[in-house]
């Protein structure tokens, strides 16, 4: 990928040394980062990717996650740290990183978790001048990566537009879950993994709430999922998925419209272990 621009933020000289060496001989672009830029500053330096050691951040590392994935949402994010918690990465990859890789590693492996991230981004991009998807009384937006009712938003993080708008795409066919799942996190699901399941579920109870008597998604058992709207009261659907010329936005606002909230309720407490990782 000779339009990679990626910014490292880390601390680890002989690391960094390593996979900046390596970043140059594939051609790509990199901005070394010794402190949290401001956020505007970094918007600026139209970085497409980010490596990140959280230990590097302290008690902030959380609060400069949430920042930076909101104001950039293409944005692609490896975090790359020493020894974490199961809690950590869970919040972590719920606040909106793409991948998650527990040092010590070899860079060769982290520039190519970048590359799967980038390529899943391209893709989402790519889409957007498309126009929107309608389909019921669903609008599926991908330039506010975000789905409307009427004018209500269906209020969906980043990763769960993502998984509705795959679905949404596929216009009736049957996705198995390990294609979601690699078309969403960028790499090949690992056995046990109940991600989409869980992402799919969180999609589907917001749908809900929004469009209450619409149905979109259906469960094949064993398989994955279909996207299919249908009235509840078993009437057909009409009409069907179409694209629609693009109306003007209302409020510029709007484009940052997808919270980064992916848990229901807080985030899980850290334990001790977690703590220490991000001490000051």
């Amino acid at each position: 990928m000779s339009d990679m621009r990626l910014a490292i933020l880390d601390s680890d000289s002989g690391f960094v040394r390593v996979l900046v060496k390596r970043a140059s001989d594939l051609g790509w672009q990199y901005r070394r980062l010794e402190a949290p830029p401001r956020t505007e500053d970094f918007v600026a330096m139209r970085v497409n990717a980010l490596v990140v050691d959280l230990a590097l951040l302290g008690p902030g590392a959380w609060e400069f996650l949430e920042r930076v994935t909101v104001a950039l949402p293409g944005l692609g994010v490896v975090i790359c740290t020493g020894r974490s918690s199961v809690a950590q990465r869970v919040r972590g990859l719920r606040l909106g990183a793409d991948d998650w890789v527990t040092k010590p590693c070899h860079p060769e492996e982290v520039l190519a978790r970048v590359e799967a991230v980038v390529r899943r981004r391209k893709r989402a991009s790519a889409r957007v001048d498309t126009g929107p998807l309608v389909a019921g009384e669903l609008e599926v937006r991908a330039d506010q990566f975000q789905a409307f009712v009427r004018t209500t938003s269906v209020d969906l993080t980043r990763r769960e537009f993502e998984v509705l708008q795959l679905l949404a795409q596929a216009k009736g066919k049957v996705l198995q879950r390990e294609e979601i799942y690699q078309a969403v996190w960028g790499y090949t699901m690992a056995h046990g993994d109940r991600s989409v399941d869980v992402f799919v579920r969180k999609v589907r109870q917001k749908l809900e709430k929004t469009s209450p008597d619409w149905n979109y998604i259906h469960t094949h058992f064993g398989v994955g999922y279909r996207f299919d709207p249908e009235r509840r009261d078993g009437a057909a659907a009409e009409p069907p998925i179409a694209a629609v010329a693009e109306p003007p936005l209302e409020d510029a606002a709007d484009l940052n419209a997808a919270r980064i909230e992916d848990v229901e309720g807080e985030p899980p407490a850290l334990d001790d272990e977690a703590a220490t990782l991000l001490a000051p």
